[in-house]
């Protein structure tokens, strides 16, 4: 399959991401969206991130664009840097997929592309049009992983996390070294764990159970309070409490949201219904899954009431924040998906109101959720096999028949069933890898984790 925009950028095997190809994109992306003065260009540490970048630098300076090599750097600090120079960006990576695939996640001046961007971009690539100039120079690159680490010290004090013990799975996140930092500029002992010089494709929102083991097994040994990590590109937390038991991303969501004081939220679909039953939260607005769509949301929200305090955040847990929050020092809006927002605030929070991570998320109204996928699927067969699920009334009610009768059912972002007796499952093909999610949602987290190899196995045998 030739690559293509998923949920969040351009992905594709690497052996297709060709110097040509990558320059078809960059120069459809020059002429179809707003640039500003320079394009800025940061890579994760996958083996195929510094070529693909040096492809992206070429494109753009054959046809005048100045470029600025922020090298190896977590995506939320290269759209922070990009953003504050009102310049575009582009990120060569492939989040959380493995390395034998990576991608292109693209920026405007003022933050993500929408989906109407990425229509432009494909219809300009399509035409064949690109900028008419040469002589694209290279410019000085600012310390963006320091003003990002800033952000977080300086937003939050030296004392934030003071007395807590965290480690760093570091693995092969482009973020390792800046997680890190923060932490410890926030009073944090720092236990460095795991480093990688192998890329490890780390799936923050569907943690493998070896995962998980040593997650607890860390904990344990070096009598940790919380574990912390991203995916490659750091554009999605990971963080366990002392037990090492991970805390999902759209509970890492509602935390962090509350404890900066949202009154809108604009969350997927897919996120965990608890979202809607937080006092604190006037309006919940539910889209599709991906961070444009999220976006879009945030800006309708926006213009609705533009004094609102909006946040948007994803079940993976990238998270945005669309207001200026009030803490030590005003935290400026950054709309786009960030790691470390949601992995320090809900620390922070849990200190300030004198408990564990643990206690502060169980004391959350109890709707749990778990998470999986099958990977290396058939995109037609599933494709086809989810469409006849989504139309066929009897072949839903025999495929989800151990599940129990179905309530309704909600077709905004593949198929969503909700059952009589409060559990949901949720269906849905990778827009960018050749993937097949499966979410589960029950009352309690045993029921939710069993429901998901039950649901997968049936999904797997459709697809055999």
């Amino acid at each position: 399959m030739a690559p293509a925009f998923g949920t969040s950028g351009l992905r594709g095997l690497v052996t297709e991401l060709t110097p040509e190809l990558v320059a078809s994109y960059i120069e459809a992306f020059l002429v179809a969206c707003p640039q500003g003065r320079a394009l800025y260009v940061g890579r994760d540490l996958r083996p195929s991130s510094p070529e693909i970048a040096a492809a992206v630098i070429a494109a753009a300076q054959a046809v005048g664009m100045d470029t600025v090599d922020c090298g190896a750097q977590p995506t939320p600090s290269l759209a922070m840097a990009s953003m504050a120079a009102g310049c575009a960006a582009v990120m060569v990576t492939g989040s959380h997929i493995p390395a034998d695939r990576n991608g292109l996640k693209f920026y405007i001046p003022e933050g993500e592309i929408s989906k109407a961007d990425e229509a432009a971009i494909k219809a300009a690539r399509a035409a064949g049009h690109k900028p008419q100039g040469s002589g694209g120079q290279a410019r000085p690159a600012p310390d963006a992983g320091a003003a990002y680490i800033a952000r977080y010290v300086q937003g939050f004090g030296a004392q934030a996390l003071a007395g807590l013990r965290v480690g760093v799975y570091r693995h092969s996140s482009v973020a390792r070294d800046v997680m890190e930092a923060v932490m410890a500029g926030l009073g944090a002992e720092i236990v460095p764990l795991a480093n990688s010089d192998v890329f490890i494709p780390v799936d923050t929102e569907a943690v493998d159970p070896g995962t998980r083991h040593q997650l607890a097994q860390w904990c344990s040994e070096y009598g940790l309070d919380a574990v912390i990590s991203t995916d490659g590109d750091a554009d999605r937390p990971m963080l366990t409490d002392a037990a090492g038991n991970v805390v999902s991303g759209d509970i890492l969501g509602v935390l962090s949201a509350r404890y900066l004081g949202a009154e809108v939220i604009v969350t997927p679909v897919s996120s965990n219904d608890m979202v809607r039953q937080i006092p604190e939260f006037r309006h919940v607005h539910l889209t599709k899954i991906g961070s444009p769509f999220v976006i879009a949301g945030m800006e309708a929200a926006r213009d609705r009431d533009p004094q609102a305090k909006i946040c948007g955040f994803e079940a993976n847990g990238g998270f945005l924040l669309g207001f200026e929050a009030q803490q030590r020092q005003p935290l400026a809006p950054l709309m786009t998906r960030d790691s470390l927002l949601p992995i320090v605030v809900p620390l922070i929070a849990a200190r300030a109101a004198g408990l564990s991570l643990a206690a502060l998320v169980a004391a959350l109204p109890p709707c749990f959720t778990a998470a999986d996928r099958l990977q290396d699927i058939d995109r037609d067969k599933a494709g086809a096999f989810l469409s006849r699920l989504s139309t066929d009334m009897q072949a839903r009610a025999a495929f989800f028949a151990p599940e129990g009768p179905i309530a309704d059912i909600d077709l905004t972002d593949g198929l969503r069933v909700n059952f009589t007796s409060g559990a949901v499952v949720h269906l849905r093909p990778s827009g960018n890898a050749p993937e097949f999610r499966i979410y589960a949602q029950a009352g309690t987290a045993q029921a939710a984790q069993d429901l998901v190899p039950s649901v997968m196995e049936r999904v797997s045998a459709h697809m055999g």
